[in-house]
């Protein structure tokens, strides 16, 4: 019986890894982009934690209310809503759907990353946590914590064997 246990929840931890390894690598693999999201400015659709997935698209074929990911400076990116687009001066004016005004400056063109097709809520705080020293001992734990479930039967079953057949050879 313990050793069903053990080998169900093994069974769960990896099942469990394989479809958060695969919601993080396949899009990756068919061209979207993902990131994760730090603040509730696009609350309630797109919750803090959540992952967005965007896609490279034309900035000349996006339209009034689709969600972009833009890079506002070095490694920052923000992730809004379109209010307007001037297509003759190549600008996207953006807005978060939590803010009250508009964001402050046009998005030039050249700025724009990509549509945001999808989100997977919570899964952000894998990737952002994951990488760090807290994160890296828990990805640890939960490895260790997978091989002992793996042996940890034979361990305690072996030793009540051993047990059992000293007890009836006397």
């Amino acid at each position: 019986m313990f050793r069903k246990i053990c080998n169900f929840l093994m069974g769960l931890l990896i099942v469990i890894l394989l479809a958060v390894a695969g919601i993080l690598i396949v899009p990756k693999l068919v061209g979207y982009q993902s990131l994760a999201v730090l603040s509730g400015s696009m609350e309630p659709e797109i919750s803090v934690g959540s992952i967005v997935f965007i896609k490279e698209e034309d900035p000349s074929q996006l339209k009034k209310g689709d969600v972009i990911t833009y890079r506002l400076s070095g490694d920052t990116r923000v992730t809004h809503r379109i209010v307007e687009i001037h297509k003759e001066d190549q600008t996207i004016l953006t807005k978060g759907d939590a803010n009250e005004n508009m964001d402050g400056s046009p998005v030039p063109f050249q700025n724009v990353e990509g549509k945001v097709q999808f989100h997977v809520p919570y899964l952000g705080y894998i990737s952002i946590y994951i990488k760090t020293p807290v994160g890296i001992a828990a990805g640890c734990g939960i490895l260790i914590l997978i091989i002992l479930l793996n042996f940890l039967p034979d361990i305690i079953c072996g030793e009540e064997n051993k047990n059992r057949d000293k007890g009836e050879k006397v």
